[in-house]
């Protein structure tokens, strides 16, 4: 027990740039409170005693705003960063060496029971405002990027995004803990190829239009008026041959 508490201290230095000294970690860090919190009710919680483990648990979260059940499974390593909004629920079981965001939950979705909560593995991220539901697995070196709802398991290695929460494959790829920010944004890269899309057909349409308005401008040049012209005739001709009357008349001088 006093290594794993020893653990859940140290890792806070390893990976919260802004930890600069132990008081500071011991005092000031939610997270750290909930947690030691957590695993001396979780140790009442194996002795099977009543009301007292929840009762420890509800004043962690009247403390630090972080609910952890009792009866949850924490590995060593832990570190639940800022924290507000925290819930892991009964069943949950968590590898070592988690990094949990703030506004995350690990749920049940309400249709099971016994074992109804997320099982997450080693080295597992989970960014902020994620919602993980269910008796489902979310595998070694995985992240769920924050907002992210995930609803069926995750194999190890991987990336999860979007709403439903869809899996992105890096499997191999070395990708610090701290940088849950940059991940895969299918729908953004969606969205992007369609504007891009939309404005060549754009483009295309115009230069169609701009091209049947000179072809129209080079038609109407050479129009001719074939019932204009039928009446037209030749200086000085008549049907008879002999110069009609009216010959300055038809020719245009007027009356």
């Amino acid at each position: 027990m006093f290594n794993t508490l020893r653990t859940d201290f140290e890792v806070i230095f390893a990976r919260d740039p802004a930890a600069r000294n132990w008081l500071e970690v011991l005092l000031c860090y939610p997270g750290l409170h909930a947690l030691w919190l957590y695993r001396f009710a979780h140790a009442l919680h194996n002795l099977r005693l009543p009301v007292i483990p929840r009762l420890v648990s509800q004043l962690a979260r009247w403390l630090t705003g972080i609910e952890i059940h009792p009866g949850a499974v924490i590995g060593k390593g832990t570190f639940i960063d800022h924290g507000m909004g925290v819930v892991i629920g009964e069943t949950a079981i968590i590898g070592d060496n988690a990094l949990i965001y703030q506004g995350v939950t690990l749920g049940g979705t309400g249709k099971e029971i016994g074992k109804r909560h997320p099982t997450l593995g080693d080295n597992v991220v989970i960014g902020a405002g994620a919602k993980v539901l269910g008796n489902i697995e979310i595998g070694d070196n995985s992240r769920i990027g924050a907002g992210s709802v995930v609803l069926k398991s995750v194999p190890s290695d991987c990336t999860v995004v979007g709403i439903p929460g869809r899996v992105v494959h890096r499997h191999g790829e070395i990708v610090a803990p701290l940088d849950h920010s940059h991940i895969p944004d299918p729908e953004g890269d969606v969205i992007r190829g369609l504007l891009k899309r939309v404005e060549q057909l754009e483009k295309q349409h115009l230069e169609s239009q701009k091209l049947a308005s000179q072809q129209q401008k080079l038609t109407n040049t050479f129009v001719i008026d074939c019932e204009l012209l039928k009446d037209v005739r030749p200086k000085n001709f008549s049907r008879n041959g002999t110069k009609p009357e009216n010959d300055e008349f038809m020719e245009g001088a007027g009356i």
